[in-house]
């Protein structure tokens, strides 16, 4: 880390990051599995698949056991419960909202850039009292490309008036370090998140890597502090 790096700004991804949603998305997933006469799935085999959106979790879900028309059904099913059963079981991971005291306690700015659909972004930012508090939110349809491309990032930078290379940006997927290396950001990995067993993080090329929330405080201190 060069010595003369000012941090202004910290991003988050949203789900697996800021917030625990995996209960939420698979209470409603499994809602409308069995809705269309299939059997419930597991969190713990599937939860790494939610960074990447409701058509390959159900995909991952039912795989040879459904045709290509049913699935687009449950899908459809699924993302309605969602939007009405947003935040019945969604809590922010131990300690994240000391982090976000702690961000702005320093005078830092932070937001959020994520591939969910403003639809469910917006509610769930709202419903957590967040609103009034984010620099910049940034939704998988805000902008003509979704992450890993460039463009919410840097429309992230425009909403919060800060300089790209002046952000850290944390997430748990490999298209979320993807999007903040393009956009020449710092870049962590949220281990606590939505990994997998075959993820390797430490081959991601982010900046480090962070077990807990209360390792991103220190970590924003270090960079402070130096």
């Amino acid at each position: 880390m060069p010595s003369n790096f000012k941090l202004s700004c910290v991003l988050f991804d949203l789900d697996g990051t800021l917030v625990d949603t995996a209960p939420d998305l698979f209470a409603c997933l499994n809602e409308s599995l069995q809705y269309h006469g299939f059997s419930v799935v597991s969190e713990v085999q599937l939860k790494s698949f939610i960074s990447y959106g409701a058509v390959v979790l159900v995909e991952e879900s039912l795989k040879h056991k459904a045709s290509a028309k049913e699935k687009a059904l449950v899908v459809e099913t699924l993302l309605s419960i969602y939007q009405n059963n947003i935040v019945r079981y969604s809590v922010f991971f131990d300690g994240m909202l000391d982090v976000l005291d702690t961000i702005e306690r320093r005078g830092l700015k932070w937001g959020i850039v994520t591939n969910k659909r403003q639809r469910f972004t917006n509610p769930l930012i709202a419903a957590l009292n967040l609103t009034g508090r984010v620099a910049c939110v940034v939704s998988g349809d805000t902008t003509a490309n979704p992450k890993p491309h460039v463009d919410p990032m840097l429309e992230a930078c425009k909403q919060a008036q800060v300089l790209a290379h002046e952000c850290v940006y944390i997430g748990d997927a490999i298209h979320d370090i993807k999007a903040g290396r393009n956009a020449q950001m710092k870049t962590l990995v949220a281990l606590y998140g939505y990994l997998s067993d075959k993820d390797k993080p430490e081959e991601w090329g982010a900046d480090g890597l962070i077990s807990s929330p209360q390792q991103l405080s220190i970590w924003i201190t270090s960079k402070l502090c130096h």
